[in-house]
């Protein structure tokens, strides 16, 4: 019986597999939200801010309507904790955890989906990829919650503070971005020990598990070639980084409801935090609605590229961009092939790169447009929420709670397709690659 009910499921493609493992989670968990004991005292929230807000968690954004830290009670919190470790690992990671802990064993078809929800190159190895994730992620976000636990030591007593500790550095890991402060960390611009982990964790985070992989095998093996994948993405992430930390620094230089007030130190420290976290994480020291046009613009330029792929953020990646660029460089340079640190990119992967940008930008101005078309709100603070939404990255300028609900189940919509990547839904809704055996004649076009 149960295996007549899952074959239509076993039918789908693996791209509609992930889809809908990552719905049921969405689901589940906005039900469990919505439940009385995931509120606090005379607290009441509709089903869809429970849904925003498990959708916000499980694709880890950060975009809320609540203050968490007011409306959820200690079980809603960890709900909601538990949906962020879920959306950072992945549903099809984690339920595969959950199968080799009973001792199940990985089917071919679960490889493949894991392959596809991790953008893995292959899943010959995939299980001991998984083994290698979790080791990796429960390192990395225990060391976190230490350094956070002693920087909440100041304030909180030791239980408390180790729970806030291990609170922020899973969703810091995660590159969630939900705090349990009712103005996220503008409490800490000038905390050394705050900003220096929760950077550290976004960055790992963000950086994606095929390169700390790579470099772990690297190191071990002592070798000095890491993958393709690899340098393009450390070299692009850091790039955006320095380049981010610089111009924040100067475009909020002056400005004394941000940086302004700061000294010279901790001007650079809030710099540096927010060009980590605006492109993954939406963990902010500064009040976003303070900032000028410039230093948004720039914002919605860092956050639409991302992460990099197989990571816990969001974004259009920074290898897709990074590919581009070399293609762009080498299109200037009268360069046949896409050549990039002395290897050459096939044209697959300039396609591939090239629809995922158009996909993206023809997505997100569709529900910019859209939200404009409900919301009575200036086009800065409309397209910041809505490329925020898409890439995961959970700032805002303060309109979250002011949304329609119509708005509110757009940025859903928009979490979700961010979350999965618009290529998922694109070979979702193609299905099959049409092979064309009939070449047509060639003729130019000009361009530019």
């Amino acid at each position: 019986m149960i295996r007549k009910l899952l074959s239509p499921i076993d039918r789908l493609s693996f791209s509609r597999k992930l889809i809908l493992g990552f719905l049921t989670a969405i689901i589940l968990g906005s039900i469990l939200l919505y439940m009385p004991f995931s509120l606090q005292d005379g607290q009441r929230i509709s089903f869809l801010t429970a849904l925003f807000t498990i959708t916000s968690a499980i694709c880890v954004t950060g975009l809320s309507v609540i203050d968490i830290s007011k409306v959820l009670s200690f079980e809603g919190q960890i709900i909601l904790l538990v949906f962020i470790q879920l959306g950072g690992l992945g549903v099809m990671t984690f339920s595969s955890l959950f199968f080799l802990l009973i001792g199940k064993k990985i089917g071919y078809k679960d490889r493949e989906l894991i392959k596809e929800e991790r953008n893995a190159e292959n899943s010959g190895e995939i299980v001991d990829f998984i083994k290698k994730i979790v080791i990796i992620v429960f390192l990395i976000e225990g060391i976190g919650a230490f350094f956070l636990t002693l920087e909440f030591l100041k304030i909180f007593d030791f239980s408390k503070a180790l729970y806030y500790g291990i609170f922020h550095s899973i969703s810091a890991f995660c590159n969630a971005g939900f705090a349990l402060f009712s103005n996220n960390l503008e409490n800490y611009p000038g905390s050394i020990l705050m900003n220096m982990t929760v950077a550290y964790l976004i960055i790992l985070g963000g950086i994606g598990f095929s390169v700390i992989n790579s470099v772990l095998v690297a190191v071990r093996r002592d070798v000095k070639r890491f993958t393709l994948t690899s340098k393009v993405a450390i070299l692009v992430s850091m790039f955006l980084t320095f380049v981010g930390m610089i111009l924040f620094f100067l475009l909020e230089y002056k400005n004394p409801l941000t940086i302004g007030s700061l000294n010279w130190f901790d001007k650079v420290l809030a710099s540096f935090f927010q060009s980590v976290t605006t492109r993954t994480a939406g963990f902010n020291t500064v009040p976003m609605g303070a900032l000028k046009p410039a230093t948004i613009f720039m914002f919605c330029i860092l956050m639409f590229i991302g992460a990099s792929p197989g990571s816990t953020g969001g974004g259009i990646k920074t290898t897709t961009i990074g590919v581009i660029i070399f293609y762009v460089i080498g299109v200037v340079q009268g360069k046949e092939n896409i050549n990039v640190f002395n290897r050459r990119i096939s044209w697959d992967i300039l396609n591939r790169a090239l629809a995922i940008l158009i996909i993206s930008i023809i997505y997100v101005s569709i529900i910019i447009m859209a939200v404009m078309t409900i919301e009575d709100m200036s086009f800065e603070k409309v397209t910041f929420e809505v490329i925020s939404a898409f890439a995961t990255v959970g700032l805002s300028m303060g309109i979250t709670v002011d949304l329609s609900a119509m708005s509110k189940i757009l940025l859903i919509i928009t979490m979700f397709i961010g979350r999965l990547g618009p290529m998922t839904f694109a070979l979702a809704l193609g299905e099959k690659k049409v092979k064309q055996n009939l070449r047509y004649p060639k003729e130019n076009i000009l361009v530019g």
